[in-house]
């Protein structure tokens, strides 16, 4: 198949993550950068020869020899960085979460539809092997009852906050805190693979003159309930389960499932391969560049990512957080 030519827009950390993992993808090639400061941008392809930088995302969006671009600015650029690649006719991966809320989301598929070009979700967790297993085992466990998915980790920004420096994953003008930045990764799991909750009930800690810094959402379905629970201000290790009447499935790292196992009601166990690559963000890429190659316009996957969004706006509404976003 022919290359994908891509251009990227961030020069952070995820950013050099996700071009680590696309290195391993034979199709992938690295046409294009952007960064508000050209310097930062040299020095993020630093060794790679042929990769163009821009500081303008409007040169950006009309070059012509570009295919898609991963985006991984801030979420409160989410919407409008996509919007303007989409009109100029490229396929857009964007970082979770997809946008600010629902509003903007449902403005970046209207451009993709329009321009007939694929903007997908970077919602790592749903294209991973370790994610497959658990969809396709869940009737081993019988009726599922109760379902209880964690994501807590200690951000290292929260001791630069304490010491009353505001980085970027504290800062609300940017569409950041505990549920869109990690929180979202078990809602969206939730809904892969349940779908979307009948209502829920959403509580959180707003830290002093900031943005949220740990929750919890519990999620009613027919018959059967979630918990979620995350934070950034506290640390857990503790496992996923998933409880049906028959026995309960666990796992480990609601963003790459693993250490999946089935423990039945008679006392016995089973473990579930999930052959993950050690570079998990290439399943996403890979999915990406397949949905590009056979024009998948329309996936599932953004019937997710739209059932996710409605239940982060309904949380954020309850918890009292409110973006500049929301006022648009």
């Amino acid at each position: 198949m022919d290359k994908i030519r891509f251009a990227i827009i961030g020069t952070n950390f995820i950013s050099m993550r996700f071009l680590e993992a696309a290195r391993r993808v034979n199709r992938f090639e690295l046409a294009a950068v952007y960064s508000r400061s050209k310097e930062k941008g040299r020095v993020f392809i630093q060794g790679i020869k042929g990769v163009e930088v821009f500081d303008n995302l409007e040169d950006l969006a009309k070059a012509k020899d570009i295919d898609a671009v991963y985006i991984a600015s801030p979420t409160c650029c989410h919407a409008a960085q996509s919007i303007q690649m989409l009109e100029s006719k490229k396929h857009a991966l964007c970082e979770k979460p997809i946008a600010s809320n629902s509003m903007e989301w449902k403005k970046m598929m209207k451009a993709a539809d329009e321009n007939k070009v694929i903007v997908l979700e970077a919602m790592r967790p749903l294209f991973t092997p370790g994610y497959k297993m658990i969809k396709e085992n869940l009737l081993k466990v019988g009726k599922i009852r109760k379902v209880s998915l964690s994501y807590c980790q200690y951000s290292s920004r929260y001791d630069q906050f304490k010491k009353g420096i505001r980085e970027n994953a504290f800062r609300p003008e940017l569409s950041n805190g505990a549920l869109m930045d990690i929180g979202v990764y078990c809602v969206e799991v939730l809904v892969g693979l349940f779908g979307k909750p009948s209502r829920i009930c959403a509580h959180g800690y707003i830290l002093p003159e900031s943005i949220d810094g740990m929750g919890s959402v519990t999620a009613v379905y027919d018959g059967m309930q979630a918990d979620l629970v995350y934070s950034k201000i506290t640390d857990s290790k503790m496992q996923c389960e998933i409880q049906g009447e028959k026995g309960t499935l666990y796992f480990n790292d609601i963003v790459g499932p693993r250490n999946i196992s089935i423990k039945y009601r008679d006392g016995s166990c089973e473990i579930l391969p999930e052959d993950a690559s050690p570079c998990d963000m290439t399943y996403e890429i890979e999915t990406f560049m397949d949905m590009i190659h056979t024009e998948c316009f329309h996936s599932e996957y953004n019937k997710i990512s739209s059932a996710a969004m409605e239940v982060i706006d309904e949380a954020r509404r309850q918890i009292g957080i409110v973006f500049p976003a929301d006022l648009y």
